[in-house]
C-alpha cells in the first residue's frame, strides 16, 4: 500500500493542491466536559480516525473527486470529506 498511498499524495502534491497531511496515532487519551481522562482513543463501530489530509479545492465536488482515489477505499475504509472553517 505505501506506492499507492506515494502516488496518491504524490499526484495531489504535483497538482499544488495538498496542504498538509498527518497520520495519526493509535494511542492517546480522552478528555471529557467534567475534565476526567481515559486512556485510548474514540472508536465507533470498530472504526478509529486514521489521519487527515487538507487539500486546496474549488469546490466539495473538487475535494470529493481526489478522495475517490484515496487507497483506504481500497482497504475498506472510508474517507469522509468537510470544508474547514476559519477560527
Amino acid at each position: 500500500m505505501h506506492q499507492q498511498w506515494g502516488a496518491f499524495i504524490g499526484n495531489i502534491a504535483i497538482q499544488e493542491k495538498l496542504v498538509s497531511t498527518h497520520q495519526l496515532g493509535f494511542e492517546g487519551k480522552q478528555i471529557f466536559a467534567d475534565k476526567s481522562v481515559v486512556e485510548g482513543i474514540h472508536i465507533t463501530g470498530n472504526q478509529a480516525l486514521g489521519g487527515n489530509m487538507i487539500v486546496k479545492a474549488n469546490s466539495m465536488d473538487e475535494a470529493v473527486g481526489m478522495a475517490k482515489n484515496c487507497p483506504i477505499l481500497f482497504m475498506g475504509g472510508m474517507v469522509e470529506v468537510r470544508a474547514i472553517q476559519p477560527m
